[in-house]
């Protein structure tokens, strides 16, 4: 089911702004943080307020169609959830990423489910370590 299906099925209008961020998410390749969303619609739509772009977005991660992290650039990064769940390793000191695969985290969630009876949703996940390189400084 696509996004745009997903908000009319649950009663949300398909507002040419949200279209447009949509649009922008999915044409990102990567993560996208809010501001530079809002700067790729705002040059469709002049008029579109910042805080449409920030309730659109609000709206789109209550429903699970965008992932948001925070990959250590102090500023929330979005990501569209049709891509896959993914996960980073990020060093402190000089800023190198590292998807880390899904399986890795296999075992931590089922440590979770069953010591703790708690079934943990991680979609998208950033660690922040050092990479060996500047883990020798």
């Amino acid at each position: 089911m696509s996004c745009f299906q997903t908000l009319k099925e649950k009663g949300y209008k398909l507002t040419p702004q949200r279209v447009a961020v949509l649009q922008v998410l999915h044409q990102s390749d990567g993560h996208i943080t809010a501001a530079d969303i809002y700067q790729k619609v705002q040059a469709r739509y002049p008029h579109v307020n910042k805080s449409t772009v920030y309730r659109t977005l609000e709206l789109l991660k209550e429903l699970r169609l965008v992932t948001e992290t925070d990959l250590g650039s102090g500023r929330l990064c979005y990501h569209h959830a049709e891509r896959g769940h993914h996960h980073h390793l990020i060093c402190q000191r000089c800023g190198r990423v590292v998807d880390l695969d899904e399986a890795v985290l296999t075992p931590l969630k089922e440590l979770l489910t069953s010591q703790y009876s708690f079934i943990p949703e991680i979609r998208h996940l950033a660690i922040f370590g050092y990479c060996l390189n500047c883990e020798e400084y």
